[in-house]
């Protein structure tokens, strides 16, 4: 199915509720991501993090989906954005943003004061997404990725950032 640039899908924003939706999450991910992960991986971050897994739906279909996690730090927490995809066919839409600001938002309500990620340095979609979300590059890591690709470790301070008080709620 393909949308058309001026044809806004319909989308609704919900969090992960049963292992039903297990497969169209993987399915999303495995189509996208050059790093093949195992249905061990994806459960540990969806079974201990089920609301910081977001999916975007049109009707029944996954067309975007956003995996993270949360971890203690010393005195507050740190969120970790693990993966993130839009099906080609619903990019420009805004959907990506969606996920991750709904992802943010979460973790904000859960006490994180700052957002990680890696992303391929040649993932140029992904690090604008990012870039227009305020991240910013911490570090570069060396042949980071299986396929030998470096990586940057992006950071998103919610303490200090800007863009961390507009990050709006939730959408639905």
């Amino acid at each position: 199915k393909i949308i058309s640039m001026t044809e806004k899908p319909v989308i609704t924003y919900v969090t992960y509720e049963s292992e039903n939706q297990l497969p169209l999450v993987m399915r999303l991910m495995e189509k996208d991501l050059s790093e093949p992960y195992s249905v061990y991986t994806y459960r540990y971050f969806i079974n201990n993090w089920p609301k910081l897994c977001w999916l975007a739906m049109h009707g029944e279909e996954c067309v975007g989906a956003v995996v993270c996690k949360l971890e203690a730090k010393t005195l507050s927490y740190r969120g970790y954005i693990a993966m993130l995809a839009v099906n080609s066919d619903y990019r420009g839409h805004g959907i990506g943003i969606a996920l991750v600001e709904n992802a943010i938002s979460t973790m904000q309500e859960h006490g994180a004061t700052e957002v990680i990620l890696e992303a391929e340095v040649t993932n140029k979609g992904a690090l604008r997404l990012y870039q227009k979300l305020g991240f910013i590059r911490d570090k570069r890591l060396y042949r980071y990725y299986l396929n030998g690709v470096d990586a940057f470790r992006l950071k998103l301070d919610l303490d200090h950032s800007a863009n961390a008080n507009a990050i709006k709620q939730p959408a639905k």
